[in-house]
């Protein structure tokens, strides 16, 4: 009995998405974080995350981040929750 084309074309796509999540993870396993540094003269050096100055580099962009608070809104944008609840109002 002939395969139907429906489920050709289905095994086809399922076996597409299948290479494209084992990418995915893939892609997902190797990276590892890293702070880069760039210098005048278009020099830059990446540390990884586990060295001495990997470490120092990453506490030091923690501190910013806490200094300069919750990202702010400009005027025009609406948080999606208050847009939302003005909607089923």
């Amino acid at each position: 009995m002939p395969t139907k084309p429906h489920r050709l074309l289905l095994d086809r796509v399922s076996s597409y998405a299948d290479e494209a999540a084992a990418y995915i993870r893939r892609r997902r396993h190797l990276r590892k974080p890293f702070a880069r540094t760039y210098y005048s003269g278009g020099r830059s050096a990446a540390w990884p995350a586990d060295s001495e100055e990997g470490r120092a580099l990453f506490l030091a962009a923690s501190r910013l981040i806490e200094v300069a608070g919750p990202a702010r809104r400009s005027r025009g944008t609406k948080p999606a929750a208050d847009a939302k609840q003005r909607s089923e109002s």
